[in-house]
């Protein structure tokens, strides 16, 4: 995300102009938005043109709008956001009320004027537009015929690439076809990798599968980076590492990062924080039921006794929590989460 212009008033009123430059910065957003808010942006609107002859045409023609606020959709998979609203500024095209839907784009910068910026919601910006906040864990979730290739970043897990290769059955006394599929695949998933990891930035490549696929995969793909003298695979070979996992699917990227060999492999790097906190919850609701808590009402009572140590709030409740609750309540569970002992909480 690219901070273009930032103008917040004392009273915290105030608006910034914001680039989304890749398919995360979609998930900030949507995090940003809130109903009532005011968003100006491009979008494409269908109008009806009148000739001097009376016939009746139409065109899409790009246009800048002005929104207040009324509905957010956002979808996690293709990263698409769509703000609905109704036109509050003065166009040639739209008129004044009239609802309209925009979906914002990448690499187009959007204006987001709030009456209360809170400072949860500018903090967000600042992670989002800092430079060094970016996927540093990528992980290769593989079966025979499947696989998946995920970018792990602090906010959310990214699906870049799904290859499937129908692979025969070995036959009894001739494997070549078997062996030819299997060959298609892993080479598909050798470009998936090339194509969509930055090892500029990915501190780790995690190679999952069950059984002996994950082997025979990092086999084929060092024999051909020296064939084809691929100088990137080859300089960043001690970045791959070997897990197990139960299937190839993408569910399996939670069994995975659980590993404690995965774990402590991944200790320098941004994903291991929140994993770390939520198994560390798990392991005193099992050991110290007593000291770990979830639910509102609960870590209300302890937020009043001044009892949190780690608090962790999913970002669904906390947009709940802004867009339809009062706002002092997720100010005053962060605000104790800082200040407080004794116990750890999660809000889930």
């Amino acid at each position: 995300m690219k901070l273009l212009h930032k103008d917040i008033e004392k009273d915290n009123a105030g608006q910034v102009t914001l680039v989304p430059e890749e398919a995360e910065d979609m998930w900030h957003t949507y995090n940003l938005l809130q109903v009532g808010d005011s968003l100006r942006a491009s979008t494409i609107r269908k109008v009806q043109t009148e000739s001097t002859t009376g016939s009746v045409g139409s065109s899409r023609v790009r246009t800048t709008l002005t929104l207040c606020v009324e509905a957010i959709d956002f979808d996690s998979q293709a990263c698409q956001l769509r703000v609905k609203g109704t036109n509050i500024e003065e166009n040639q095209y739209v008129k004044m009320g009239a609802y309209h839907t925009i979906e914002l784009e990448l690499n187009r910068k959007f204006t987001l004027a709030k009456k209360s910026w809170d400072s949860v919601v500018l903090d967000r910006i600042e992670q989002a537009c800092d430079a060094t906040q970016k996927a540093d864990v990528a992980a290769v979730v593989m079966q025979e015929g499947l696989a998946n290739l995920v970018l792990v970043t602090p906010a959310m897990t990214l699906l870049r690439a799904k290859v499937e290769v129908t692979i025969p059955r070995k036959r009894r006394g001739s494997c070549t076809q078997h062996e030819k599929a299997l060959e298609r695949f892993y080479e598909a998933v050798m470009q998936a990798i090339l194509r969509h990891i930055n090892f500029d930035v990915v501190k780790c490549i995690l190679i999952a599968s069950p059984g002996f696929v994950r082997d025979q995969f990092i086999t084929y793909l060092f024999k051909e980076a020296v064939r084809q003298d691929n100088k990137i695979l080859l300089e960043n070979r001690p970045k791959f590492m070997l897990v197990h996992s139960s299937s190839g699917h993408k569910y399996s990227l939670k069994e995975i990062l659980s590993d404690p060999t995965v774990t402590s492999r991944l200790s320098d790097t941004k994903a291991a924080g929140e994993v770390k906190a939520l198994e560390d919850f798990y392991k005193m609701l099992q050991h110290e039921p007593d000291r770990a808590f979830y639910g509102l009402a609960h870590v209300e009572r302890a937020a009043e006794a001044l009892a949190i140590d780690t608090l962790l709030i999913s970002d669904k409740l906390f947009r709940y929590t802004l867009r339809d609750a009062p706002v002092s309540l997720a100010s005053l569970l962060l605000t104790y989460s800082c200040n407080a002992i004794g116990c750890s909480d999660i809000v889930m």
